[in-house]
């Protein structure tokens, strides 16, 4: 198997920047190279399989990147719903919002077990991505028109928000909204952002939920597939795909501080805009 160092380092580089933006890095580990074709087209194609690994792998290292920018809300989160099951205390805001993070990552944790061959099958096709990609877009703009702005957050931390706006219905509802990331070019954190707002979380706070809900999905498809990058051919470039990894670590944690800072005053349709343009384009040039 021909992988280089070059290609892997591009492919984390496309994996670390998309991965938390409402873009869909999966979409993009398939469009850019596609776009670029030569030898990126030909691997993509010819090693279907293996090219989904490598991602999965880059996608492992991200989580980590997150997990560190967001460690304190995690030890606070954990720490607390801890403490809660010790003294039977199932009411407050670290258990329930901990609860919520798991009842969503149930749904699209069993859908993706389900149906791991169907998307399988039509990974690497650039014009599934691509209509996925806009209609990724056209998400992002609903949930902009439709979520208001006019109503106050009645608590200062966004914990104590989340838990007074999500119960376990929406959780259930975000959990089966995330499935439609399991298609390359629909975006896991845009759907979950989209849902935060559609429950009049402001763009802070929903952005944090969506983060927050990331975590566990990404680790949970990570560890499923992993331990086959050392049983399949993948195993003879596993320096490549470390490197990768590294640069998806970097590019990760960098644009996660920098979301955080976006969405403290802007919204999704930047992104919105860019989702429908790339996907028409790319749809008329793959179809």
């Amino acid at each position: 198997m021909e992988f280089t160092y070059g290609q892997s380092i591009i492919i984390g580089l496309i994996q670390g920047a998309t991965e938390l933006f409402p873009i869909s890095s999966l979409g993009h580990a398939i469009l850019i190279p596609a776009w670029l074709g030569g030898g990126f087209a030909k691997f993509m194609n010819e090693e279907n399989q293996a090219y989904l690994l490598i991602t999965i792998a880059m996608h492992f290292a991200s989580a980590i990147a997150l997990f560190i920018v967001f460690r304190k809300r995690w030890s606070n989160l954990l720490v607390g719903a801890t403490r809660s099951i010790i003294k039977r205390d199932f009411q407050t805001t670290q258990f329930r919002v901990l609860g919520y993070i798991v009842i969503a990552t149930i749904p699209v944790g069993v859908l993706g077990l389900l149906f791991d061959d169907y998307f399988q099958s039509i990974f690497g096709k650039p014009k599934f991505s691509a209509a996925f990609l806009a209609i990724n877009g056209l998400i992002l703009i609903a949930a902009e028109r439709l979520s208001r702005r006019d109503i106050p957050h009645e608590f200062s931390d966004s914990d104590a928000e989340i838990d007074h706006r999500i119960n376990a219905k929406t959780a259930v509802m975000i959990g089966f909204g995330q499935s439609l990331a399991l298609f390359a070019g629909i975006s896991r954190f845009g759907i979950t952002m989209s849902a935060g707002l559609l429950r009049k979380l402001n763009h802070s706070v929903a952005s944090d939920f969506a983060f927050l809900m990331a975590l566990p999905v990404i680790v949970g498809a990570s560890i499923v597939k992993l331990p086959e990058l050392f049983t399949s051919e993948t195993n003879t470039i596993l320096g490549e795909i470390l490197v990768g990894c590294v640069v998806s670590f970097i590019a990760t944690y960098f644009s996660v501080k920098f979301l955080v800072r976006w969405f403290k005053t802007k919204t999704l349709y930047p992104f919105a805009i860019y989702c429908l343009v790339a996907g028409v384009l790319s749809f008329i040039r793959f179809y």
